[in-house]
């Protein structure tokens, strides 16, 4: 059995699955892929449930019943992870800004002392490709609003590429994260400060979806601007 986990949700990117699951798969380290999938309209799971049958035992599906939000798909992934005992928990979404072959580098890290590994675009070798500036801009000086307000020192606040160990997750108490989009992110690894976990940042190159729609609404940017500010008051241990 595989000691590795990627949690990927899911919501009309059934463009992507194929060659997701054959990049994890082809990589040199044993991941597991569970998708979590929001009933997408584009028919998503039946693309997945395609990928079960050729890779029988290492790719995972999980149904919702309809669009419940980033947050709460993670943390039934946690959930479901935690019950089968895989030690390395990783998230990633299905768009390939996230580049698979950087779950290597991220496992490594936690396997020889992270307790949380995060991709990075705002540390010395990060970058961001095919971004507008303003854009960049925005997602850059968020990260610096959200370190001035929780007083922690992580470079990519926002980010959502990470490799938790297994006792992380067991240690947070998944009932105080309310949030659904980026302000989820920020929760996360907030908790993962406050319980004194060590946390790492890992450099690497983040590219804008090529194929289906982003999911970045002004109503998830307005969370996560006023939520860290209910976050610095909570107490995540259990």
């Amino acid at each position: 059995m595989s000691d590795s986990l990627v949690i990927i949700p899911t919501y009309n990117e059934i463009e992507n699955i194929e060659l997701m699951v054959r990049s994890v798969m082809e990589l040199e380290h044993n991941f597991n892929i569970l998708f979590i999938d929001d009933n997408s309209p584009d028919e998503t799971a039946l693309e997945i449930e395609k990928q079960i049958e050729l890779h029988k035992g290492r790719i995972f599906l999980e149904k919702r019943t309809g669009k419940l939000g980033l947050g709460t798909a993670y943390i039934h992934g946690f959930r479901w992870a935690l019950s089968k005992e895989y030690e390395f928990i990783f998230e990633m979404d299905c768009d390939f800004s996230h580049n698979p072959n950087d779950l290597v580098r991220l496992y490594e890290v936690c396997k020889f002392g992270a307790d949380l590994s995060i991709g990075s675009r705002y540390v010395r070798g990060g970058k961001v490709k095919n971004w507008p500036l303003g854009r960049v801009l925005m997602s850059y000086f968020a990260s610096v609003y959200v370190r001035m307000v929780l007083l922690i020192n992580i470079k990519d606040t926002t980010a959502g590429f990470k490799c938790y160990r297994r006792k992380v997750l067991e240690s947070i108490d998944f009932d105080k994260i309310e949030f659904k989009g980026y302000a989820f992110q920020i929760c996360m690894k907030y908790a993962t400060f406050q319980l004194g976990f060590k946390i790492k940042e890992v450099a690497i190159t983040f590219i804008d979806r090529l194929y289906g729609e982003s999911k970045m609404s002004s109503g998830i940017f307005k969370e996560a601007f006023f939520g860290v500010w209910k976050m610095r008051k909570t107490r995540f241990k259990k």
